[in-house]
Parts: structure tokens; sequence; C-alpha cells
């Protein structure tokens, strides 16, 4: 019997839950779909979200040849048949799996007949493309991006799944707690229903009565290994990055081979590293953006299986780095005042001022340059008029952004409030 989540898997738009920016009524790709004029598209988002579904739904619902591919298993030569394939029917649409997986030379044999409309390439990716796609490719490409599922669609998954499945719909179902369900799904709808037909099949009693221990119990014993491609791809990195920004080099080690051992990809590795550089320890260590830069870098040159050692080196430092989450939130309160007072004007005197008409409007009058004053230093004001003073960065309690602090002090005394 197939699993839970292929039985149930949509075959119209308005079957499916969740993405409903992308599909919902009066949505773009809707449109697209409904004018039988697809662009090729990237469908960027973590796992159990929709992208395969909607590339099948695109299949159901065109009248065109449409070739499914998995950048697992497919190579070159796999890519260039169903080209030839296309260019004889004339076009066809090529669903690309996991596309963030295919190396340049790979992705390098598909840009030709893009560019000729020889086939529409749909790709399917958990991975920023803006890192793994091709910048030619992705130029070509629509690059639309799905959102994990909320708790109302999964509640709603579930309801669906006891109703049309004919198994489940033999068993007398009592869904009596359901947070554990959806704290492991994680706005994973494969995972989530994987993991109820798991539960269900494994309650011996009648009716089946489903309670949070329950399902953790059983989750806890069946769900334990490592799939670079599914459920654990996400819950090994979360483990691997906590370990690091909780200063445990032995944690981060650990989960790290557990990476390694089922074959994930180095590179995915590496890229986190650097994010957490800056995200956990930024300007207490600022050695540590470097050297998970330049371990991003080693990785890439060398690969399997040497890559394991730089991985660890880069792992174990940052672990043992003092830690701060100082700059990441000072950009996040940067966004959220953006957010809330729009489009404010930028002061006249720091504005720029290459036009004489702009000299004229009094753009850049009074605005005093650093280097012409005492420790290349002069007060002014650099936010606007209606958020003059506002607090942004503070710097974290550390040794060395304890110098910050003093240094920025120094300069501005209380101004900031440092």
């Amino acid at each position: 019997m197939e699993p839970l989540a292929e039985r149930l898997r949509p075959t119209t738009l308005d079957e499916l839950v969740g993405q409903e920016h992308l599909t919902g009524k009066g949505s773009i790709l809707r449109k697209a779909i409904g004018q039988g004029k697809i662009p090729s598209m990237i469908l960027w988002g973590p796992p159990g979200v929709g992208k395969t579904t909607i590339a099948n739904i695109i299949a159901h619902t065109l009248q065109v040849p449409f070739y499914t591919l998995s950048a697992i298993s497919a190579g070159v030569k796999e890519v260039r048949e169903v080209i030839e394939i296309a260019r004889r029917q004339g076009h066809a649409v090529l669903f690309i799996d996991e596309i963030h997986r295919f190396n340049k030379s790979q992705q390098d044999a598909l840009l030709g007949a893009v560019e000729k409309g020889i086939i529409t390439l749909i790709g399917a990716t958990t991975e920023n493309p803006s890192f793994e796609v091709n910048s030619a490719l992705l130029s070509r490409s629509q690059v639309y991006v799905l959102k994990p599922l909320d708790e109302k669609e999964l509640l709603q998954l579930l309801q669906q799944a006891m109703e049309k499945d004919e198994w489940l719909g033999s068993k007398k179902i009592e869904l009596k707690e359901t947070t554990a369900l959806l704290n492991i799904a994680g706005g994973d709808a494969r995972k989530l229903l994987n993991l109820f037909e798991l539960v269900v099949d494994n309650i011996q009693e009648y009716p089946a009565v489903i309670t949070d221990k329950k399902v953790m119990d059983i989750a806890q014993q069946r769900i334990a290994i490592y799939d670079k491609g599914g459920e654990q791809h996400y819950d090994i990195i979360s483990a691997f990055i906590k370990s690091i920004r909780g200063s445990d080099p032995n944690g981060a080690v650990y989960w790290l081979a557990r990476m390694i051992e089922g074959g994930e990809d180095v590179k995915f590795i590496a890229r986190r590293m650097v994010i957490l550089a800056s995200e956990d320890i930024g300007n207490a260590n600022p050695n540590a953006q470097l050297l998970a830069t330049s371990c991003f870098q080693a990785v890439n040159m060398i690969g399997h299986p040497e890559a394991r050692i730089i991985l660890s080196q880069c792992a174990t430092y940052l672990a043992s780095s003092p830690k701060s989450n100082a700059a990441y939130m000072a950009i996040n309160n940067a966004q959220s005042l953006v957010s809330q007072t729009g489009d404010l004007p930028v002061p006249l005197h720091i504005r720029n001022a290459p036009t004489k008409l702009m000299k004229q409007l009094n753009y850049g009058k009074d605005y005093a340059y650093s280097h012409d004053f005492e420790n290349n230093f002069a007060a002014q004001e650099y936010l606007p008029d209606e958020i003059s003073g506002t607090k942004l960065y503070d710097p974290g309690k550390n040794a060395r952004e304890d110098e910050l602090r003093r240094y920025l002090k120094g300069l501005w005394k209380d101004k900031y409030n440092y």
C-alpha cells in the first residue's frame, strides 16, 4: 500500500491545501495554469509543502508531454535524452525534483533548451536557488516561494485524511490531542500524514484514540534514521546548529558525523555555519565569519571525504566561540521599524548632490565629512527626523562588544544610551 501522503496527493488546485498566495483564486500561478501558458519556474520551499504536487497538477492540467527527473539519480545523459524527445515533439514540460543537487554541467545542459522554448522547466528545491541554481538558468525562470503549512491547514489535512482515505475510514479514530502531531510535522504535510498513518497503525485498541503521549512514544521509536531528502534532514541540522549556538563542540561534532554518515551535502552544512557565524556569534568574534566563509570555499574545492575534517574544524571553533546575536537582532529591529514607519525621507544633509540643481535644493548642505574632524568623527544625525535617536544595535555582553560599546559611548556620549 502506498504511503498515506501519496494516496491523498491532490490532482487539482482546488484540492491543494495551503499556498493560497500562489494557487488560490485569482493568483498568478492559477491564472497561468488555467491559460495553459506556464513559464519555466523554480518552486522553492521546505519539504512537504506542495512543490511536487503543483508539478503533478500542471502535468494533469496541461495537454503537453510531461517528463520527470530526480536530480539525485539523473545525470546529463538523462537530461539530454528528454530534451531530444521534446525537440521531436515540438515542446515538453520537464520537472526536476531537488534541482539544487544538479551540478553546473547538468544545469548548463538545460539552458539551451529552456532558451529556445524546447522545454518548460519546473524545478523543485528546498535550498535557496540564488545559491544553487545557475544565474543564467535562474534569470529565465520565475521563482515561486512556498510556505510551511500553518496549524489550520495541517488540521484540515488530518480531517481530509480521515474522510477520504479508505484504510483510515475503516478505523474509528478519535483525535483527542494534536499538538505533538503538529509540532513534529513542522509545517510539512507529507511528514504529518505519514506520521499520522504510523501512529494509527501502531495503536492496537479500538477506537484509536490519538493523544500527544502516544504520538511521541511511537515517533521516538520509529523515526530515528537520517534521511537527507526527507524527515530527518531538518531535525538533524537543527540539532547541529543548536549545539553550536549552545557552545557544545561535542554535540556539534556528533550531529555533524550523523549528517556526514547520512550522505548530506557538505555545502549545505557549510552554508548553515556561515549563517550561524553572523546570527549567533557576530561581533563577539568577527573571525568566526571569516573561518566559516573559508570553510564553505574549502569544502567546495575538496569534496568528500576530506571535507569532513574542514567541517569539523569549523564546527568545533564556532561552538567554542563567544556568542552574540546583537547583529541579528539589529537588522530585525531595523526591518521592523521600516515596516512600521514606511519610506521616511533621507535627511537633506546626507543626500547625494551630483548636480547643480540638487545643490540648489540643499542636497548635502551642512554635511560634516567625518575625516575632517578629530578621531575621524563628527556628531550629526544619520536617521530621518521622525526616528532620530532610535537605538537599533545594542552590543552584546562579551569582551569584544564591550569594547565596541565603550567606543560608541565615547563618540556619542549618551545619545544612544550605550
